[in-house]
């Protein structure tokens, strides 16, 4: 097994920023790989953090995001449990982040539990309808629908969608891997976004 030395412990410590102790208790674990701890400590990370979301989040910031000189601008509310941690830089980074991406993705929703029901039905029975006209089984269609509206909602709600600094990740994840190493609930309450020429 490879020696834990404070080096390696101090190492993951600014890759993870995950304090020291559970930094050395994941090296320990993974037997001094680097790679195997940040999973390590991602997975217990988001274990703890699912816990955290039902806690009541009623401090937080306004973020501001000015993009392409000064053609779109977005506001967003995020927030947290305490005062304390809405002035934490990592905190800001996050709604930073998150007002950029909102720039560059153009969410019409948070979550997709916003988008109206009859909207949702408008959808589905235009892609019904037009499978249908193609010829697919009937039998089939609603299958085909379901994943299709699936995919529509990731793409047209923030917390569903790609974030585009990690296509592997949604911002939910981006969420949910700050609420682990931060250590409190952070929610996104609601955005806007502002386009030259847009009504």
């Amino acid at each position: 097994m490879a020696e834990i030395n404070a080096k390696l412990v101090k190492e993951l410590r600014e890759k993870s920023g995950v304090g020291m102790m559970d930094c050395k208790k994941a090296l320990v674990e993974c037997e001094g790989d680097i790679q195997k701890a940040m999973k390590y400590l991602r997975e217990k990370g988001i274990a703890k953090a699912e816990k955290k979301t039902s806690r009541k989040a009623t401090e937080g910031i306004i973020e501001s995001y000015i993009h392409m000189n000064g053609k779109i601008g977005v506001l967003l509310e995020v927030n947290c449990e305490t005062d304390f941690v809405a002035r934490n830089e990592n905190f800001k980074e996050l709604a930073y982040n998150i007002a950029m991406h909102i720039a560059a993705s153009n969410p019409k929703y948070v979550s997709s539990e916003e988008i109206p029901g009859e909207e949702l039905d408008k959808e589905k029975e235009i892609l019904r309808n037009q499978y249908l006209n193609e010829g697919k089984p009937e039998k089939i269609v609603d299958k085909i629908v379901e994943g299709r509206i699936k995919k529509h909602c990731s793409e047209i709600c923030l917390l569903e969608q790609e974030y585009v600094k990690d296509s592997e990740k949604t911002v939910q994840d981006i969420i949910t891997e700050a609420i682990a190493q931060i250590g409190e609930n952070i929610q996104v309450s609601r955005f806007a976004r502002f386009e030259i020429g847009e009504k």
